[in-house]
């Protein structure tokens, strides 16, 4: 699964720390999450989606590997 979240978190000018912060995660789990080792919980998504003011959809996009 590709995601939008650094480009969205650059847009913002924000730090990993400062998303971590806002999402009380650690700047690790960030940090895994745009280099799409780890894929967030739901929860976690819709949070990232509010504070970035874009859909889910937006944020994370399926890979064709992702559906097998």
């Amino acid at each position: 699964m590709k995601n939008t979240i650094k480009v969205n978190r650059a847009r913002l000018g924000m730090t990993q720390a400062d998303l971590a912060g806002k999402v009380q995660v650690s700047r690790q789990t960030i940090n895994a999450m745009e280099l799409g080792k780890y894929a967030p919980s739901t929860i976690l998504s819709l949070k990232l989606s509010e504070i970035f003011g874009v859909g889910v959809n937006e944020l994370f996009i399926l890979e064709a590997r992702d559906w097998s």
